[in-house]
């Protein structure tokens, strides 16, 4: 029988959870948008900037977060640390490995903190939507490796690349108690699509030579000593077949852009990581602005995430 294994770690803040009740789960095994949509608009809308300079939004979403995950039938681990005084934390579930290679782990993680006094409606509820939906389509399965859900707290400035980012505490923990992670998928900003020309902007002007003129497709990227990774899971996601487009890229971090989400943190801890995107500032105009609310983002595409996602992680997940 496949268990579902998470130690459970409660925190109570009692005066600062939001009391409004989590989407609906829709009966039939399928991604749902009205589903991710729900997920997007709490968190951009009802509960809006969450960082520490606003500290009852951040308390407010990790645990709408954590709730969205127990009514799953998963237990969260919550993994503390300080900042100064703040007590900030990410969240963690997991289904565990039922083969020989349960040792493994697989993460899929998104960032749930915003940028200062934005709503982040794309930047990053979008990516909380997509990982609670793979969560709640993939909780029934066994798998050979463990596999892992982690919301992580603190990847904006001023913390971003800093030893208080939320996946560099994680990675380095991970590292420090000697664990196998061999791959970790980063959902960042993965709600904006258009299908007009020149949409699409590039880090560098060659780019544009090779790449799509129109911001319609979903992106992968990691650095070189991911490229297997990456292979594996456009393959994965090519052969799902969604009526998503999909462009992969393998490069140097010294390209502008490419490690700027949380999959850098395990990059420098050794383990292979690689982001989902939209492509971010190269794409969506309102990033890191007021303006990044739930109605701008394409929820259908999304669910055509979902779809392809699926299928990487049950691949990758098998042995």
């Amino acid at each position: 029988m496949r268990t579902v294994i998470c130690l459970a770690v409660s925190i109570a803040f009692p005066a600062l959870v939001s009391t409004a009740a989590p989407p609906a789960q829709p009966a039939a095994n399928l991604a749902s948008a009205s589903n991710m949509l729900a997920h997007v608009q709490m968190l951009a809308s009802t509960i809006g900037p969450r960082n520490v300079s606003n500290y009852s939004n951040l308390v407010a979403s990790a645990n709408y977060i954590e709730k969205c995950l127990a009514d799953l039938q998963y237990s969260v681990k919550t993994q503390q640390f300080e900042s100064g005084s703040v007590l900030l934390w990410n969240l963690e579930c997991e289904i565990g490995g039922s083969s020989s290679v349960s040792n493994e782990i697989i993460i899929v993680g998104a960032h749930y903190d915003t940028c200062y006094k934005t709503p982040g409606a794309n930047d990053n509820a979008s990516g909380i939507a997509v990982m609670l939906e793979l969560a709640r389509l993939l909780r029934t399965n066994t798998v050979d490796r463990t596999l892992r859900f982690v919301a992580f707290v603190n990847e904006e400035p001023p913390f971003f690349k800093s030893e208080l980012m939320g996946s560099v505490v994680y990675a380095a923990r991970s590292k420090q108690r000697g664990e196998k992670i061999v791959g970790m998928m980063s959902l960042e900003t993965v709600g904006y699509y258009s299908e007009i020309k020149n949409s699409q902007t590039y880090p560098t002007i060659g780019f544009g030579l090779f790449y799509p003129s129109k911001g319609n497709f979903i992106a992968f990227v990691s650095n070189k000593e991911s490229k297997a990774l990456l292979q594996n899971c456009e393959q994965a996601f090519t052969a799902a077949g969604p009526p998503l487009p999909i462009e992969a890229l393998s490069t140097g971090q010294l390209v502008p852009g490419i490690s700027l989400s949380d999959q850098w943190s395990f990059w420098i801890y050794g383990y292979p990581g690689m982001m989902v995107t939209d492509t971010a500032m190269f794409r969506y105009r309102h990033y890191h602005k007021a303006t990044d609310t739930p109605e701008k983002l394409n929820y259908e595409k999304m669910a055509d995430l979902v779809r392809g996602l699926r299928a990487v992680i049950e691949r990758l997940s098998r042995k």
